[in-house]
């Protein structure tokens, strides 16, 4: 239990709208079909602590002289940042009860990559090394995961466990009906499967 799939029956009386806020975009979608306890904020926060971990071998593997303890002692702390994180945007959003935002995936999306080309060209004597250039690219590495986690998926996190529980979580709130752009109806025309592979690029 505790997957989108498994909601199915507990999500008919929501508009298209609410659905959507529930399932959110292609990553969060992925994570709604985890159960509960997996897709946990904290768990989703060290998840993506453990991913930057992995892209950081390579560069610790050619500039450090005892990379694995290093690399090991670091990525552990990362993870557990990270996961700590998630945990208070767990809580927080407990106690502000906060709809899911959207986030700027643009911008949040190629920081880690950013942050990781930075990361690589100090380690590599490529760019100069100081405070500043440590802390942005640790920065802009770190940064993006908790970011989602706290904008988005703790949000929504809350709302599938309250319709697992079995209560409204919109209850009270007015009904939105969602509407075709005009872009994708001028695109797609009375074609209703390519209405939905168009939709289905947006939601990405």
């Amino acid at each position: 239990m505790g997957t989108v799939e498994a909601w199915a029956g507990k999500t008919d009386s929501l508009d298209e709208s609410q659905r959507e806020m529930l399932t959110g975009g292609g990553l969060s979608k992925r994570f709604s079909r985890l159960p509960l306890w997996l897709s946990h904020p904290s768990n989703i926060g060290a998840f993506y602590g453990v991913l930057i971990s992995l892209a950081l071998i390579l560069p610790y593997y050619m500039t450090e002289e005892f990379w694995f303890e290093l690399w090991i002692l670091h990525a552990s702390l990362l993870s557990l940042a990270t996961a700590f994180l998630g945990l208070m945007s767990r809580i927080l959003n407990l106690m502000t009860k906060r709809m899911p935002m959207p986030i700027y995936r643009k911008i949040l999306y190629p920081m880690p990559f950013v942050g990781f080309t930075l990361f690589t060209l100090i380690h590599t004597e490529l760019l100069a090394s100081n405070s500043f250039t440590q802390y942005l690219s640790w920065g802009l590495l770190i940064l993006p995961g908790p970011m989602y986690v706290h904008l988005s998926w703790a949000p929504r996190w809350r709302l599938l466990c309250m319709i697992e529980d079995g209560n409204n979580p919109f209850k009270g709130m007015p009904v939105i009906e969602n509407e075709r752009s005009t872009d994708v109806s001028d695109m797609a025309g009375d074609d209703s499967e390519l209405v939905e592979v168009v939709e289905s690029f947006e939601e990405e």
